[in-house]
């Protein structure tokens, strides 16, 4: 039997639970859960993303996106939208506050990222990129960006 530290997946969920900490961390002073977060940077670049959507890219419950998007909608930072011709479908739109504070606590995140790979060469941390990405594409297509409008 292999220690854990010789599986991907286990180190894969170790960086991502360090991250997620790290990253709701850099959010507290935004009032910004990360789910929060996610939900509003999917309005923010694809505005009118289903609620069901985001919850997908984001591989998080339906429940919990249902539970960050009542927040956001509360604070005037996101607005659901029904779609003509069917009213239970809601779409996501972030408010022009919504954007400000997308924009801000994005620059932090980026901040938090930067720092959390300064072990990293310029070129290894495209190559880990590259191959997070592609293993994502492969376990959650939904959650990767393939240029389609």
């Amino acid at each position: 039997m292999n220690h854990p530290d010789r599986r991907t997946g286990y180190a894969a969920w170790q960086i991502g639970q360090i991250m997620a900490s790290r990253i709701e961390r850099t959010l507290r002073p935004f009032q910004l859960t990360l789910a929060q977060h996610n939900a509003l940077i999917q309005a923010a670049f694809d505005p009118g993303v289903s609620s069901a959507t985001a919850a997908r890219r984001a591989a998080i419950t339906p429940q919990s996106m249902g539970t960050a998007v009542n927040g956001l909608v509360e604070r005037g930072l996101l607005e659901r939208r029904t779609t003509p011709g069917d009213r239970r479908t809601h779409r996501l739109h972030a408010t022009e506050a919504g954007l400000r504070l997308a924009a801000e606590a994005g620059k932090a995140v980026e901040a938090t990222h930067a720092e959390a790979l300064q072990a990293l060469t310029p070129r290894e941390q495209e190559q880990a990129h590259s191959l997070l990405l592609k293993l994502l594409a492969s376990l959650n297509p939904s959650a990767v960006d393939d240029g389609t409008p």
